[in-house]
């Protein structure tokens, strides 16, 4: 770590494994598009083994997290829990649900990371996540209302043909609260890993995507949106 003390080290340092995140990106994109456009049962088992990877991760943090038995017992269960219920729900949704659940979490990870670097400001939980602030989570907010509101045109249009592009006040009023419970659902996910490392003591879930971390890390802030995607839908019914 001496070299990080140079000042010409640190940029160094922080943009060398850039292509291999890049690479990894693409790849990791493809198979995701890849499986969702041969449908089922690629679809299914690409689901499968996502939430297999992630949960064998979650596993391991639990374990390395504490010692107590009986607590890790208990978080094992709740994870599995956790991550099969939303499995279940992405392969459950139709083409058009999956598509805006993972089109909001990547607006809502995309602001929240500029508002972040560019606003800065006071953190939520720095003993937590040091790098998350409120800024990024206005900015979360931002991008969960742009993604939701520009996928329920496209939608409307889709099946009913209306070019309207105004919203009134009330769908206005009710985009923004969705757009605001999404932003925070996918804030909680990471918080929620990221409580995990730090009492496992680890910076990333697994070394199985280079660059990235683990399955876990990349799914965190989706899971909860997921569920909250199906508790809405199911209400809707």
């Amino acid at each position: 770590m001496a070299d990080v003390e140079t000042p010409a080290a640190k940029p160094a340092g922080k943009n060398a494994d850039l292509p291999v995140r890049i690479v990894s990106a693409v790849i990791m994109v493809a198979l995701a598009v890849g499986a969702l456009w041969a449908g089922n049962p690629w679809f299914g088992w690409f689901i499968l083994a996502v939430v297999l990877a992630a949960l064998v991760e979650f596993v391991l943090l639990v374990v390395k997290a504490t010692a107590n038995v009986p607590f890790r017992l208990a978080g094992i269960a709740a994870g599995t829990i956790y991550i099969a219920l939303a499995g279940y729900m992405l392969s459950r949704f139709p083409l058009p649900i999956v598509v805006g659940v993972v089109g909001v979490v990547v607006f809502v990870d995309t602001f929240a990371y500029f508002f972040g670097r560019t606003l800065g400001g006071p953190k939520i939980a720095p003993k937590i996540s040091p790098s998350k602030t409120w800024a990024g989570l206005f900015g979360a907010i931002i991008g969960a209302t742009v993604w939701i509101a520009g996928w329920i045109y496209v939608a409307a249009r889709a099946t009913s043909g209306d070019t309207t592009m105004f919203f009134d006040m009330t769908e206005a009023g009710q985009i923004l609260g969705l757009g605001a419970m999404t932003a925070v659902a996918a804030q909680a996910g990471d918080f929620f890993e990221s409580w995990l490392k730090r009492k496992a003591g680890v910076k990333d879930s697994s070394k199985l995507i280079p660059g990235h971390g683990g399955v876990f890390d990349r799914i965190d802030g989706m899971i909860p949106v997921i569920i909250l995607a199906g508790v809405l839908l199911g209400a809707a019914r």
